[in-house]
């Protein structure tokens, strides 16, 4: 018996409607469909009539779940792998499934469709020709600080997901360790509540405040090269003719395009060494 094929197969992050007309010849002649949450796919496979039989593939069994599959595939079953929305295996499950049949010779075959990270890339309005998609932030704050210190040198467009619950403070984070950037969020994107937020990183916080965020949300933002040149100068010149600490490091940071942590530190040092000298 000739070995069987496995579909990656795009399912809609929202809307039911974005689904391909492919999509679903597929998962309606594939032997089995693989899913992250059974009970959440049948309700796609029943609004479109789908009766193919469904298993669970999730981050908690895909290990052993995985050589169990490549069985099947090899047996000859076609399987169709689907995420709870949007293109399985980018930050879901469904990695550990396609190099197991692919280091087994089964043909791999994407079946594109919806992804929130192309969806809100595309009406973003910040520049696409080059981009990177990061998955989730860290969650330690000392690591999230790392990562956006790692990223603040060079201007580029970067995507994230992250959580309802920790939005405002990946937010009150970057703007300390990447200054006040152009930033989107979409939220609940293609559903009833779709929201899309554009603007500084204040705006967008701003906006955020005072509501209890609900919701799967995707985060694009756009770091801003450095100005070239020592920002120390500039900095002193303010703090040695009187202007307050936090004016003189706001001033700083917006005519360099640095961070506020990062000029603020270096305000520190010099008031330090302005009031040795003064003593």
């Amino acid at each position: 018996m000739s070995g069987g094929k496995l579909f990656i197969v795009a399912t809609p992050i929202g809307n039911l409607e974005d689904v391909t007309i492919r999509a679903i010849r597929i998962l309606k002649e594939a032997s089995l469909i693989a899913a992250e949450d059974t009970r959440h796919t049948k309700k796609l496979l029943d609004h479109y009539g789908i009766a193919t039989p469904l298993t669970s593939y999730h981050e908690h069994n895909e290990r052993e779940k995985a050589k169990h599959l490549v069985g099947r595939l090899m047996e000859g079953a076609d399987i169709a792998l689907v995420s709870d929305a949007g293109t399985p295996g980018i930050s879901d499950p469904g990695y550990r499934l396609v190099k197991l049949a692919v280091e087994n010779s089964i043909p791999v075959i994407a079946i594109p469709g919806p992804s929130a990270i192309i969806s809100l890339v595309a009406i973003s309005g910040l520049p696409t020709d080059r981009f990177t998609f990061m998955g989730f932030p860290p969650e330690k704050e000392s690591q999230l600080k790392a990562l956006f210190k790692e990223i603040s040198a060079q201007a580029h467009t970067y995507i994230f997901y992250e959580s309802p619950n920790r939005i405002k403070a990946t937010l009150e984070t970057m703007l300390e360790g990447l200054g006040d950037i152009q930033a989107v969020i979409g939220r609940e994107l293609t559903k009833m509540h779709e929201e899309v937020l554009r603007g500084k990183v204040t705006e967008v916080i701003a906006a955020l405040a005072n509501r209890d965020i609900k919701g799967e949300i995707t985060l694009v933002i756009r770091t801003e090269e450095r100005a070239k040149g020592d920002f120390r100068p500039a900095l002193e010149g303010l703090l040695a003719s009187g202007a307050k600490l936090n004016d003189a490091v706001k001033a700083v940071a917006k005519d360099f395009n640095l961070p506020r942590a990062e000029v603020y530190r270096e305000a520190l040092a010099i008031k330090e060494r302005i009031k040795e000298a003064a003593e």
